[in-house]
């Protein structure tokens, strides 16, 4: 005898919650609620970060918009693809895990490119500018 699951389950058995680790999570209606009412929060918060100049330094201000940004990308992977580390035998949190490395890369190396296209294209000073025709 083997302990391994059947390679195809019965619909009816991964429905009602005899599957053996390969069901996928089934939203209810309070977490789509919670999950829309985080988004609505974690889209508004940024806007007031930037239209109200509550910091001094744009950098503080961008930084906090992409980290509420990566923040966000998360909300929406738990709340509406239902990702957790019991569903699909653990690989949607492999999927999430994976996600989370490509926007920081996505994210850092934008913001490199930012800096140093800032640095490199945009050389001139004050004083150059008034010089210029």
């Amino acid at each position: 005898m083997s302990s391994q699951a059947p390679a195809h389950e019965d619909a009816h058995e991964a429905h009602h919650g005899h599957s053996h680790g390969h069901q996928a999570g089934h939203g209810t209606f309070r977490s789509y609620m919670m999950g829309f009412a985080l988004s609505v929060v974690l889209t508004a918060i940024p806007f007031w970060l930037v239209m109200s100049g509550v910091f001094a330094s744009p950098a503080v201000t961008a930084v906090l918009v992409m980290a509420i940004g990566a923040v966000q990308i998360v909300v929406h992977m738990v709340f509406f693809l239902h990702m957790n580390p019991r569903s699909e035998g653990g690989w949607t949190m492999m999927a999430l895990i994976f996600t989370i490395i490509i926007v920081a890369i996505a994210l850092s190396g934008s913001l490199w490119v930012m800096h140093h296209l800032n640095s490199n294209m945009m050389p001139m000073s004050p004083e150059m500018m008034k010089n210029m025709p």
